[in-house]
């Protein structure tokens, strides 16, 4: 995060933190702005600054991990590994794990809201514990009144917060002015819900409609949807959705979002034989200009492929990679017809002199082939930059 840049997205009407290789590292939008917390994992205070002052104006607060007990999270120092050193949890302060005993963890958070906290979530087991042990509720409240800042309780999930309802129960167990989920929430969100909690695949389906409004991460959604099937990860529906690599693939092969794809998508339908870099040719003859010039490069660690095709002396890009140098080539003619405002072909467009030559093929050759769909689900924008994601063709542009 700390060598993230930040960009409104106009498109999506969100702020993104995009990393230098154009990854969006984080993604937050206004109508979450006073409910969401970022939360990071540190153990240098310099760059905890650095990216607090990054995204301070957009999120409701700033969290620093000091619970996470896992591996690659504590041999950086980070997470649980702040507990041993209190010096350093002063200049980067908390959500914190419980010490060894009451009186040490009610000394450190004591010395934690001296830094100046708004306040401090404690997970009620130690660093060793993990979420089979039963969370200490009694260290949670000793915690609770001897500190003046709100205290929140974590911990949980597994074994006392199935229900909203039970939320409040933890709070009060705890004596704690809130409660913080992770589990209980990852695996069923609308654990939050006065009516009750949904059936999961219903929450899965409302999950799928913001992964795609929003443009996530495929592989993180994927991770989010594996979570919430929890032990039926191993199911056929389970299964496929292990096997998508991509979010077409997610959203084809789970089949549950069949009917919530129409509040989103926008289709484009293409006539036959007709693609975006014959487009882009025909314009190229209009204009008389020089013919498209695509260049194409292989990543040598999954093998994907990135084109850019040179036109009128501009080059322009699509900054993901695709699994085919014919999908990398035609992402790049997107690119290009989109920044130049040359229609692509849609419907509405079928006064295109390459469309009506197509059709009077056809017509020619006896063809009847099907009119091809491409579905047009959602778009991000950056200064002098855009992206368009298709289903087995996804379109991060970059006009350089």
């Amino acid at each position: 995060m700390a060598q993230c840049h930040r960009v409104v997205n106009d498109v999506l009407e969100t702020v993104d933190f995009v990393a230098p290789d154009d990854r969006v590292m984080f993604r937050t939008c206004e109508r979450e702005k006073d409910r969401v917390i970022f939360q990071m994992g540190t153990a240098d205070p310099d760059r905890a600054l650095v990216v607090a002052r990054l995204v301070e104006k957009d999120v409701a607060a700033i969290d620093v991990n000091m619970g996470c007990p896992k591996e690659y999270s504590t041999k950086g120092g980070m997470g649980a590994a702040l507990l041993s050193d209190p010096d350093k949890i002063e200049a980067v302060s908390a959500s914190a794990r419980r010490c060894a005993s009451v009186e040490e963890t009610v000394s450190l958070v004591r010395r934690i809201e001296k830094t100046g906290v708004t306040a401090v979530a404690v997970h009620g087991r130690l660093k060793e514990e993990r979420p089979r042990h039963p969370v200490h509720c009694d260290y949670i409240q000793a915690v609770a009144q001897a500190v003046s800042i709100p205290v929140i309780a974590n911990g949980g999930s597994l074994d006392l917060v199935k229900t909203n309802a039970d939320i409040e129960e933890f709070r009060k167990a705890t004596g704690a002015s809130s409660v913080m989920l992770a589990r209980a929430a990852m695996w069923n969100a609308s654990v939050f819900s006065n009516q009750g909690p949904l059936p999961v695949e219903r929450v899965m389906e409302e999950y799928l409609k913001y992964a795609i409004q929003y443009d996530n991460n495929a592989f993180n959604t994927k991770y989010c949807l594996c979570q919430m099937l929890r032990d039926k990860v191993e199911s056929p529906l389970g299964k496929q959705l292990q096997a998508a690599q991509t979010s077409a693939e997610i959203w084809y092969s789970t089949r549950l979002l069949y009917d919530s794809l129409q509040c989103v998508e926008r289709r484009r339908e293409y006539p036959p034989r007709v693609t975006p870099k014959m487009f882009l040719l025909e314009w190229s003859r209009k204009e008389k200009l020089e013919q498209p010039l695509y260049e194409t490069v292989q990543r040598s660690q999954d093998r994907a492929f990135q084109s850019i095709v040179t036109v009128a002396q501009k080059r322009y890009r699509s900054s993901l990679w695709e699994k085919s140098k014919k999908f990398a080539e035609q992402a790049a003619a997107v690119v290009c017809l989109r920044v130049l405002g040359v229609p692509e072909g849609r419907i509405g467009e079928e006064d295109s002199g390459l469309v009506c030559k197509r059709k009077r093929e056809g017509k020619m050759n006896g063809t009847t082939e099907e009119e091809g769909n491409i579905k047009l689900y959602f778009c991000f924008s950056a200064p002098k930059t855009f992206s368009v994601n298709v289903p087995g063709l996804h379109m991060n542009s970059a006009c350089q």
